[in-house]
């Protein structure tokens, strides 16, 4: 397996502002008013609950990044300081990353969901990522390997790969890592995220992001076993590598995870 490697995954919630921007809802009535009202008329007419990737606020981007030195978990979260919201500069902070790293990008569901949500995110608040986007232009060598282009690796959307890009064919996140004797999700899921936020909970959708982001890396590197980029041997390291590293961290919820990883 080659490093640097980034694993992300991201929360979101519902853009009320955006909404109510594009709805030119009254000054008056309340978001809460105003968000009941949408998801009436969607129920009405048969649609879901869940807002469309443009309307999707990015409140916490969580990498898990690898690489010559060791491993590292982080998150890019949107802590609204004085009320504002920072979604555009944590957007760019995780667009950053990529440009000085140039890493091995890898999610779950990255491709249908996250990448493109933090691509109509990252336009609206004017971030720049020019190696990202590069298909050739500056770098004859991202012609055939980029981060856009579904069938390249260099973003290797690995729910979508394993499927072999057939959608009926997905697995959940959750389902596969603990089919895999992994621990899968912990106290949350993406169905929860918006009433977390509204109770004040930033932090504990923090930690749920940065354990669904460590089931991707844990699945990542199964994958790597199969697929031949790491012996048997090297995988075994690899995990117990992991092990050691979140033990030696001190935030609750690492604990959790070792302990539901154990059992």
């Amino acid at each position: 397996m080659v490093w640097p490697v980034l694993v992300f995954d991201i929360e979101s919630i519902p853009d009320i502002a955006g909404l109510r921007a594009l709805r030119a809802a009254p000054a008056e009535q309340s978001d809460e008013e105003f968000f009941a009202q949408v998801l009436a008329e969607r129920a009405a007419a048969g649609q879901s609950d869940f807002m469309p990737h443009y309307l999707q606020r990015v409140l916490v981007i969580s990498c898990v990044f690898r690489n010559a030195e060791g491993l590292r978990v982080h998150s890019f979260v949107d802590r609204e300081p004085d009320g504002v919201s920072q979604e555009g500069k944590i957007i760019q902070t995780f667009f950053n990353t990529i440009e000085k790293h140039v890493p091995q990008l890898v999610s779950w569901n990255g491709g249908g969901f996250d990448l493109p949500v933090l691509h109509y995110r990252g336009l609206r608040h004017g971030v720049t990522a020019n190696r990202y986007w590069d298909l050739g232009e500056d770098d004859r060598e991202f012609k055939w390997n980029n981060y856009i282009s579904r069938y390249h690796l260099r973003h290797l959307d690995l729910m979508d790969l394993l499927a072999l890009y057939q959608p009926r064919a997905n697995a959940p996140l959750d389902a596969m890592a603990k089919l895999c004797g992994f621990p899968g999700k912990l106290g949350m899921d993406g169905s929860a995220v918006f009433g977390a936020y509204k109770a004040g909970q930033l932090e504990e959708i923090r930690r749920y992001c940065e354990t669904d982001v460590m089931n991707t890396y844990l699945l990542y590197c199964r994958f790597q076993q199969m697929r031949g980029g790491f012996t048997e041997a090297e995988y075994a390291r690899e995990i117990e590598h992991v092990k050691q590293t979140l033990a030696q961290t001190d935030e609750p919820h690492w604990q959790e995870y070792l302990d539901a990883w154990g059992r």
